[in-house]
């Protein structure tokens, strides 16, 4: 029987909770859960995962940092070797691959990555990719966006997904659209 665990984290940007498990003595992270201005990311993560226990781990606690150095505008890259993708839709993984290979401090659109992988007019399938991202900030989906400049959504919220821009260096109109150069794909 495989137990699943939880971790939780704190940060400039609210909490975040790890759940995670582990196979052969090795962590997986299974989901990555933001807070956001409704509900708090521990109850969230009890709410998808029913039977989760507080957990620890040194590798967990190691991501933990990362995450939370992200959260604070440090320049961090991730691998994904902890990241347990094979709970994803083929579809899901590609979308989460090519969002992942967006650097820091560049954008993407819904439509440009649907391109980049493949499928023409599936700005709504990479849409709905990211809305169930289960790594938020390891796979930056943050960084995608609108066509027309406008944010989209975001699983911490609108203004999380603003404040991880900005501190990237992404500038924002008078209206709230995203004004950048760097646009990837």
């Amino acid at each position: 029987m495989t137990f699943l665990f939880f971790s939780i984290f704190t940060s400039l940007l609210d909490t975040f909770t790890i759940v995670w498990k582990e196979i052969d003595s090795e962590a997986r992270v299974q989901h990555i859960f933001l807070s956001d201005p409704e509900k708090k990311s521990e109850i969230k993560a009890r709410d998808a995962f029913t039977t989760i226990e507080l957990g620890s781990s040194v590798i967990i606690e190691a991501l933990g940092l990362k995450i939370a150095q992200v959260l604070r505008g440090e320049k961090i890259n991730f691998d994904l070797q902890l990241i347990d993708l094979d709970q994803c839709f083929n579809i899901q993984k590609k979308v989460l691959l090519a969002e992942h290979g967006i650097p820091r401090g560049w954008i993407s659109t819904y439509k440009r990555i649907a391109n980049k992988i493949g499928v023409p007019n599936g700005a709504r399938v990479v849409g709905n990719a990211l809305a169930r991202n289960p790594f938020p900030i390891v796979i930056p989906c943050h960084r995608a966006i609108k066509s027309n400049g406008e944010l989209g959504g975001f699983q911490g919220g609108i203004k999380m997904k603003r404040a991880l821009l900005e501190m990237e260096g992404i500038i924002f109109s008078n209206k709230g659209k995203v004004i950048s150069d760097n646009i990837y794909y």
